[in-house]
């Protein structure tokens, strides 16, 4: 493994409050040293790849913790090694595979041969267990096991706890391992069979709606259980939240104490329901894109520091899934390579948020959210994970070119701001622009 010294870079370190012109070097899969420009000490000998910064940001490598990798089981969707190379190419060094494979990721085992290097990731894959077997709201998984196997976190995904007592159960659980729970919050007896967001679009275009209220309604029972807690202290924390309600109910149980975090799409804080147009499918997601309202309810969200994280909820499909009628196609779309331009384009650039800010939602939190120790900080000591752009650059993305399998993105033919130069992954150069 090569020494890389990464000179004349504006450094952004939201873990540290840093931001400022230095040199990184890099050694050993770590951050060894954080100089001032010219000052770094390299030993005798010591075969040194020099990266050019000057006029690039260096900043922690992104974290993403709500991916579909979708193997073991549906290959011809996405891979592990096509994932992850997408992942790289949007400036991202680990990411949070959720369990909603085949079979459902609810072992050891499983857990286990998502991290082989046999998978071929190009950074680090974090797996996130599913918290009931099969992901039935049955039976709990076994926290423990799953924790010393690798998993960060425990959910259902897609399959929403219902049951107050298994949930209930699963908090409990989860506190004693020390792990997350994660909750897709949808009260899926309110949206059988819907397909798009309730609301004038879904009635012009004849199709059956996804009321906010099922989102909001499970996020309000599930916080009420968390509240039945008084010697441990729990973490749930709400995947894609969309709708204002439930966001206002993640910022109330703060205030009253309790923990709760919660993530947000870029699909979410910029699209609303208008971009389903004539049945696009690519505009077909779970939760469903809403309304400019609940949209606004995001990006405030994230303004005032309500929102945690920025999670892509990567979810690849094959294009014969999503060529065909609306209601029949599934939910989801990629987002792994779009996810830091979207991010610079519409809250640095047109809502004003600090570029550190930025940084931070898609690194610094996201690690301390699932606590994965060394990543989302250049601290000397952390994982040498790095991402180097250029937050000025303006490029298009083309789904064509996508380094995943699929490209059911809404986003295809968007300008985005901000270009990924280098990815480093502990130590190693993962992606490079071309040119």
């Amino acid at each position: 493994m090569k020494t890389i010294l990464i000179r004349g870079g504006r450094v952004i370190d939201p873990a540290s409050s840093l931001d400022a012109e230095l040199d990184v070097l890099l050694r050993d899969g770590k951050v060894a040293a954080i100089d001032a420009p010219g000052q770094s000490k390299l030993k005798k000998d010591e075969e040194v790849e020099i990266i050019e910064a000057n006029g690039l940001v260096v900043a922690p490598g992104l974290v993403d913790i709500h991916v579909h990798l979708r193997e073991p089981g549906q290959i011809y969707k996405e891979t592990i090694a096509s994932g992850t190379a997408a992942a790289a190419a949007g400036g991202f060094t680990s990411v949070c595979a959720m369990p909603n494979t085949i079979p459902v990721n609810d072992s050891p085992e499983t857990t286990r041969w998502m991290q082989s290097a046999d998978r071929g990731a190009v950074i680090h894959v974090f797996p996130i267990a599913a918290a009931t077997r099969g992901s039935a709201g049955e039976a709990l998984s076994e926290y423990g096991s799953l924790k010393a196997a690798g998993a960060v976190a425990i959910t259902d995904d897609g399959k929403p706890i219902l049951n107050d007592a298994i949930m209930r159960q699963a908090l409990a659980a989860a506190a004693r391992a020390g792990l997350p729970v994660i909750q897709h919050a949808e009260d899926t007896r309110l949206t059988a069979n819907g397909s798009m967001n309730a609301g004038p679009m879904a009635f012009r275009l004849g199709l059956r709606g996804m009321p906010t209220e099922a989102e909001s309604g499970l996020v309000e029972r599930d916080i009420r259980l968390l509240a039945e807690f008084k010697d441990t202290r729990p973490h749930l924390h709400v995947a894609h939240v969309s709708t204002a309600a439930a966001l206002e109910s993640v910022r109330r149980a703060r205030r009253n104490g309790l923990r709760v975090t919660c993530e947000v799409t870029p699909h979410h804080f910029l699209l609303t329901e208008e971009a389903v147009g004539l049945y696009d499918t690519n505009a077909k997601m779970n939760p469903p894109l809403r309304s400019a309202a609940d949209r606004n309810a995001m990006l405030a969200g994230i303004l005032d520091g309500t929102v945690d994280a920025i999670a892509t909820d990567h979810a690849p499909h094959a294009t014969h899934e999503k060529e065909q009628e609306f209601e029949r196609a599934p939910n989801g779309i990629t987002g792994l390579e779009t996810a830091l331009g979207l991010s610079l384009s519409w809250l640095h650039k047109t809502h004003k948020l600090a570029l550190t800010s930025v940084i931070s939602l898609l690194s610094t939190q996201p690690a301390a959210v699932l606590a994965l120790k060394g990543r989302g900080s250049l601290a000397v000591g952390s994982f040498a994970d790095v991402v180097i752009f250029d937050p000025a650059k303006e490029w298009i993305f083309k789904a064509k070119q996508s380094r995943s399998k699929s490209n059911n993105t809404p986003f295809d033919g968007y300008t985005l701001l901000g270009k990924v130069h280098f990815t480093i992954s502990e130590g190693r150069v993962v992606f490079q622009a071309r040119g």
